[in-house]
């Protein structure tokens, strides 16, 4: 199987819709030519990966009217199968469309370039905002591997967690007054990471897990009064 087994099937389809289609037209594997219309470039590759990406970006200088074009089916183009959707949002993005070739030569147009106008998602920018906010210290190197982070909400677990461990059994009240953070009574009636125990109505004392988790934490940083972050 080689590149130039997708262009008879791409040309079919293509011609179908009332193109003319030649190959190899200055450096683009496809061009095609309907009316006065701007032209149609298609860049072909067995398997999709990045180097088809970034040839059908540099052919966005010659149209706007660019697609990729992969054979799909069993052996492949895994990567398609697995990230269908990040890969469709990254074309839309690059304002770049998609043509599939099935195994039998069956093509598919699963996305047509177009301007991208992005959706803004006010709430994921105001979670973020929000996190960055409340979260003290730099503590999280960017790009660590995968892993428990020490967020704005763990930091005040584990702040509420040591105000017990302290002192034993309190009211969710005065590990409020005590800690500061608004959120104290919820965190202790949520229970998120099971690191408390109610004693009866309204009190509270550190479970064996969170007995735990503190030492694990042990050199996290919460307070913003200065503290170090953690090493």
């Amino acid at each position: 199987m080689a590149e130039v087994d997708l262009y008879a099937p791409i040309k079919l389809f293509l011609s179908g819709q009332g193109y003319v289609v030649k190959g190899e037209i200055d450096a683009c594997d496809i061009v095609a030519v309907r009316g006065t219309e701007p032209p149609v470039v298609v860049e072909l590759k067995l398997q999709l990966n990045l180097a088809l990406i970034l040839q059908a970006v540099d052919r966005l200088a010659i149209s706007n009217t660019v697609y990729i074009a992969f054979r799909i089916g069993k052996g492949h183009s895994a990567s398609w199968r697995s990230r269908t959707k990040q890969v469709t949002s990254l074309l839309r993005r690059l304002g770049i469309g998609l043509l599939t070739v099935s195994t039998k030569g069956k093509v598919v147009a699963v996305l047509d370039p177009a301007p991208y106008r992005p959706r803004a998602n006010g709430d994921r920018k105001h979670r973020m905002l929000k996190e960055f906010a409340e979260r003290v210290g730099d503590p999280e190197q960017g790009g660590s591997a995968p892993r428990e982070r020490l967020t704005a909400y763990r930091q005040d677990v584990i702040r509420c967690a040591r105000e017990l461990l302290a002192t034993g059994v309190l009211k969710a009240k005065v590990v409020r007054e005590r800690t500061g953070i608004a959120r104290a009574g919820m965190i202790l009636i949520d229970n998120h990471y099971g690191w408390f125990e109610r004693v009866k109505l309204g009190h509270y004392t550190l479970s064996p897990k969170g007995q735990q988790a503190l030492v694990q934490w042990s050199d996290a940083s919460c307070d913003a009064d200065g503290a170090v972050d953690e090493a």
